[in-house]
């Protein structure tokens, strides 16, 4: 099995509260094809620290030895040296450039003939990896569909004067931003396989608790580590299993209609839905080892993937989750859990 190592982050294990946000990352980690994660929220509720958590509980991965790209050697006919590295975790500026997200063509190289033609950008470094833009409700909308359509098609494409440079760019996007300074355009927010809303957890005691493990963990940081893991290596262990068994498991036809009636009656646009809700459901069963779909893993994940769907209706009083909570209690109302 692989080792969680010495790290400096807070430990995933350790963070209370917050389980849709968990839930929804640890299913993208096992299927990156659910299409990554969008976190709106409060500000202060941990999405960074969640995140740079999940990094670090991840297992290393086996790179070519100083290779921008982060290639996979397996598979490759050439022999090359190789290395361990920490799984990607490439956090995007909010100022960031095309260019420094992309990667530019140095022109003078080219046309001397050289050979450093290309000068890596972020998407590069992300590779393999998860790339994490905070506040991305902010970026441009250029910028995001620059990293959406990478983060789609697994390829970043650089061209400048007729030049064109192609890489492999396949990473899990998250997003994170606070509702109050606005949302994604929806064409930009469909883009993404999941949704996960949090808030501030209003229990004083678990504020407390809070409060009190985050100073713990700042005055003895590798003690609190020790302390968590054996946690951290259970929880790295059930991601593994599951990212090798995804492929197994299976969701009966009557559960795939029935998701799709849902799509249908909460009218949403194209496939997208039905896709990314069955592809999470079958990821949760996997993370609880489980070779086929159960209709609790359907209700647990649903909403995570229908909610930012929906079409906005300013005059419409019902929350987005309570509404798809009541569609799926009626489509599924004659079927045992």
């Amino acid at each position: 099995m692989a080792t969680v190592k010495t790290i400096k982050n807070f430990p995933f294990a350790a963070i209370i509260g917050q389980d849709e946000m968990k839930l929804a990352l640890q299913l993208n980690v096992i299927d990156p094809k659910i299409g990554g994660v969008m976190i709106m929220g409060d500000r202060g509720t941990g999405k960074s620290t969640t995140i740079r958590a999940l990094a670090d509980l991840l297992p290393d991965i086996t790179v070519i030895k100083n290779d921008p790209f982060n290639t996979d050697p397996n598979g490759l006919d050439k022999k090359y040296e190789t290395e361990e590295i920490k799984i990607p975790m490439v956090e995007l500026p909010l100022g960031a450039t095309e260019d420094r997200v992309c990667g530019t063509i140095n022109l003078k190289e080219v046309l001397s003939g050289g050979k450093n033609t290309f000068e890596p950008g972020l998407l590069a470094r992300a590779n393999r990896g998860l790339l994490y833009v905070d506040e991305i409700n902010l970026l441009d909308d250029h910028l995001v569909d620059v990293l959406l359509d990478s983060a789609a098609s697994g390829w970043n494409t650089v061209e400048r004067e007729g030049i064109s440079i192609k890489h492999p760019a396949k990473f899990i996007l998250i997003g994170s931003g606070n509702p109050e300074e606005g949302e994604l355009r929806p064409q930009l927010l469909d883009r993404f396989g999941m949704h996960a809303e949090i808030r501030t957890i209003s229990d004083p005691t678990l504020r407390v608790k809070i409060v009190e493990e985050r100073i713990s963990f700042d005055q003895a940081p590798q003690i609190w580590l020790d302390k968590y893991q054996n946690e951290q290596l259970e929880i790295q262990a059930r991601i593994i299993n599951a990212q090798n068994s995804l492929s197994k498991v299976t969701i009966s036809k009557e559960y795939q209609l029935k998701i799709s009636q849902i799509c249908s009656l909460l009218q949403i646009e194209g496939l997208r839905g039905d896709i990314v809700s069955t592809r999470a459901a079958k990821a949760l069963a996997a993370f609880d080892s489980r070779k086929e779909v159960t209709l609790d893993d359907i209700k647990r994940t649903i909403s995570l993937c229908l909610r930012h769907r929906l079409r906005r209706d300013p005059m419409e009083s019902i929350n987005s989750g309570d509404k798809i909570d009541a569609i799926f209690n009626e489509i599924f109302s004659s079927t045992k859990i």
